[in-house]
C-alpha cells in the first residue's frame, strides 16, 4: 500500500514548544513535534501517515495506517499498515501493526500485537480418486 514514493503528504503540523491537549482527527498526513495528550486518529476515508519526531511527546491512543515514531509515546499505537519504530522510539503500551520495521535502539514496554489478515476461507484440497 505504500512505497517510499507514495506516501500521504504531510499537511498538519504540532511543531516543537506547541502543547495541544485533547483528541485530535487529521487526513492525510500528520507531524508531530510538540506535545499531545490526547488520541491521535487519521480519517479512514483515505490513506495515512502519521509522524511522531525526536522531539515529539504524546500521552494518547494513535490510530493511522502507516505510524513513523522517533519520539516518545505513552499509550497504545494502532497501525493499519506500517509502524517504524526510529532508533530514539520509546513506546509505553501495546504497539499493534500489520507490518513491523524496529531500528536498533528503539524501545518498546507493551506487548506487540500483529494485527492477522483476513485471509479468506478455501475450499479443502480433494485429491484423485486412484480407481482403475
Amino acid at each position: 500500500m505504500f512505497s517510499r514514493k507514495k506516501q500521504p503528504p504531510l499537511k498538519s503540523l504540532i511543531a516543537q514548544g506547541t502543547r495541544v491537549e485533547g483528541d485530535l482527527l487529521f487526513s492525510e498526513g500528520m507531524r508531530i513535534d510538540g506535545e499531545v495528550i490526547g488520541d491521535v486518529r487519521a480519517r479512514a476515508e483515505q490513506p495515512s501517515l502519521l509522524v511522531i519526531s525526536e522531539t515529539a511527546q504524546v500521552e494518547g491512543t494513535l490510530h493511522a495506517d502507516h505510524v513513523i515514531i522517533n519520539g516518545t509515546v505513552v499509550g497504545p499505537v494502532h497501525a493499519a499498515e506500517l509502524l517504524e519504530l526510529q532508533p530514539r522510539a520509546r513506546v509505553t503500551g501495546n504497539v499493534h501493526y500489520k507490518s513491523l520495521e524496529m531500528h536498533q535502539g528503539a524501545v518498546i514496554a507493551g506487548q506487540m500485537c500483529p494485527v492477522a489478515e483476513l485471509v479468506e476461507e478455501k475450499p479443502p484440497l480433494q485429491l484423485a480418486s486412484n480407481a482403475s
